[in-house]
């Protein structure tokens, strides 16, 4: 009996150690060998994956006073936001008392009981039913303090525009299928938009949270060279000159020419892209300084001088006789007025904005050479503005060996067209030393913590130094002693130029009446020390044939910045003028 009830003894210890091994075994099995398969599994039961859009980057305008200006960008400075909108919906199945339901939403909502109801009927039991949309932070949280059972809310962001039409055409606007349209935000649409992706949320306690090792799908937020004061003091200008002259359209340039940095560019008539839907006339949306071309008129001869001078074909003192006309075969070009001056330096050519002394000035130099500088001062291509849809002409005309009539009043900007923002990069060469800028409007890109800063695209010299100096001397002497001193300011030497061109048809052959122009001004200082550059255009002015409307634009602006930036005077202008 002994040795019997031993063997049961070491049967059952013997059945326990294989059944210990069996489960050892097993452990082995699921926590060694197939550890990450069974992870995977219990990760699958505790986590979810939703697809999700990052957050759209954001526009900010700069502050040329205060690099800390764009640092601490608030509402104020903002260009372009995101905003958060509310809307909510309900399920009429978890709904035990429609009615009760609708009276107590009816009253933060501003939607009648009835309204609501209709909404339910409508569903067709549908298990979703949208009630409001547009809703704020505020109204949303007086309806959850409701506590309805079967209400729910999103949160759906809208593309916000705190300033409004200030910089309208520069910022562009968020279309209603969510892509940028025109300026920044269709040019950078890429760069702001979210990303899509996959977001993982871990359940725990009930509750679930984003994973934290998540990457970011957020857009890359923009910082502007558009200084906020600058460009809302010209725009203010524009507003104030429509109201004086009713000028139909009007654009202003401000630039720094060494580096083709934009500080304002702003447009008359603007609109508000918080209300683009609201537009009837799709025109508005256009950049007049980018995407209109226009001919340039009497602006245009400083660089018709800058080509014969590089050339040594004359100098600010070579002279010709004008009798107020230049024919050539049965047709001519005549002075503005139809003015004879006589015998006139270049010089003087500029002062009286002489049409014969420009042609004069052509005259010397091939038809060959005066495409080429056109091509130099960069007239026959885009500029490369870090905005969307710029436009430019090739000027075929000219190129396809037009007559020798199409180069003398290409030579003061008559059968010529180009943009705005053409002309103000061309001023800039002549500031500058001779160097042709690329202007751009975006300071840096950042996203998260990495900054990428725009640097500066600028030529060789595409005139010498002396050339510059020279026309640099002739256009201190406009501003001096042309258009009756009205863009001079006492102490500063400044150099420009007025323009007064007709508007041609829209057929293509011929001009509008004489008392439809475009006048311009475009001019830079402190002359011998440039730090800004202002051009103005207006379009179709009361003032009719008069060349000095866009003179006090100009004047009024310098001398805000002049001030904005404590610029140092060149001269004691209580003593005599005497120039360096």
């Amino acid at each position: 009996m002994k040795k019997f009830h031993n063997w049961r003894i070491n049967a059952v210890l013997i059945f326990v150690l294989i059944l210990w091994a069996a489960v050892i075994g097993r452990l082995f099995y699921l926590q060694i060998l197939n550890h990450k398969i069974y992870q995977s599994q219990a990760l699958g039961q505790q986590t979810l994956f939703t697809n999700t859009i990052g957050s759209r980057g954001q526009i900010f305008l700069g502050n040329s006073q205060s690099a800390q200006g764009r640092e601490n960008s608030d509402e104020i400075k903002s260009l372009a936001i995101n905003k958060d909108q509310w809307s909510i919906s309900a399920n009429p199945k978890e709904i035990e008392d429609k009615i009760i339901f609708a009276e107590k939403l009816s009253k933060d909502i501003e939607m009648s009981k009835e309204e609501i109801i209709s909404l339910f009927e409508a569903s067709n039991s549908s298990s979703y039913v949208v009630i409001k949309k547009g809703l704020n932070k505020e109204q949303l949280k007086k309806i959850q303090e409701l506590k309805l059972k079967g209400l729910s809310w999103q949160n759906q962001p809208i593309r916000y525009y705190p300033q409004g039409q200030m910089a309208s055409q520069i910022g562009g606007f968020l279309g209603g299928e969510g892509a940028g349209q025109y300026g920044l935000e269709g040019f950078y649409e890429e760069i702001l938009k979210g990303k899509i992706g996959v977001q993982e949320n871990k359940k725990g306690l009930g509750s679930i949270f984003s994973s934290a090792d998540e990457i970011s799908l957020d857009g890359s937020d923009i910082y502007l060279t558009i200084d906020y004061n600058i460009q809302f003091q010209a725009e203010a200008l524009l507003k104030k000159t429509q109201e004086n002259l009713g000028i139909d359209a009007g654009q202003i340039i401000v630039m720094k020419p060494d580096t083709g940095k934009i500080l304002a560019l702003a447009n008359y008539p603007s609109f508000d892209p918080n209300k683009y839907s609201k537009e009837k006339d799709l025109e508005i949306f256009q950049n007049g300084a980018t995407q209109k071309l226009f001919e340039p008129g009497s602006i245009m001869k400083p660089f018709t001088m800058a080509m014969a001078l590089n050339e040594g074909k004359i100098t600010p003192d070579t002279t010709f006789i004008d009798t107020g006309i230049v024919r050539f075969g049965t047709k001519a070009v005549h002075n503005f007025a139809m003015e004879k001056y006589g015998k006139q330096t270049m010089t003087q050519v500029l002062e009286n904005s002489i049409n014969t002394g420009a042609v004069f000035a052509e005259q010397q130099i091939s038809h060959e050479v005066f495409l080429n500088y056109i091509d130099k001062f960069g007239f026959g291509k885009k500029t490369g503005i870090d905005l969307q849809g710029e436009v430019y002409s090739s000027n075929s005309t000219l190129r396809n060996n037009g007559p020798d009539m199409n180069f003398a009043t290409a030579a003061f900007g008559q059968g010529i067209e180009m943009t705005p923002i053409q002309i103000a990069r061309g001023f800039c060469a002549i500031a500058n030393g001779g160097k042709i800028v690329k202007p751009y409007v975006v300071e840096k890109i950042v996203n998260g913590k990495d900054e990428v800063y725009t640097k500066p695209e600028i030529s060789e010299p595409v005139v010498s130094k002396q050339t510059i100096t020279q026309l640099t001397g002739m256009l201190i002497n406009v501003v001096d002693n042309g258009f009756n001193k009205v863009a001079k300011i006492p102490g500063y030497y400044l150099a420009g130029k007025t323009g007064t061109a007709q508007i041609p048809l829209k057929t293509g052959r011929g001009y509008e009446p004489d008392n439809k122009t475009i006048q311009s001004f475009v001019g830079y200082g402190p002359a011998l020390n440039p730090q800004f550059l202002i051009m103005v255009k207006l379009d179709n002015p009361s003032s009719g044939k008069s060349s000095l409307s866009a003179v006090p634009v100009f004047k009024e602006l310098a001398q805000y910045i002049i001030n904005y930036w404590q610029i140092p005077p060149d001269y004691d202008p209580t003593k005599k003028d005497i120039k360096k």
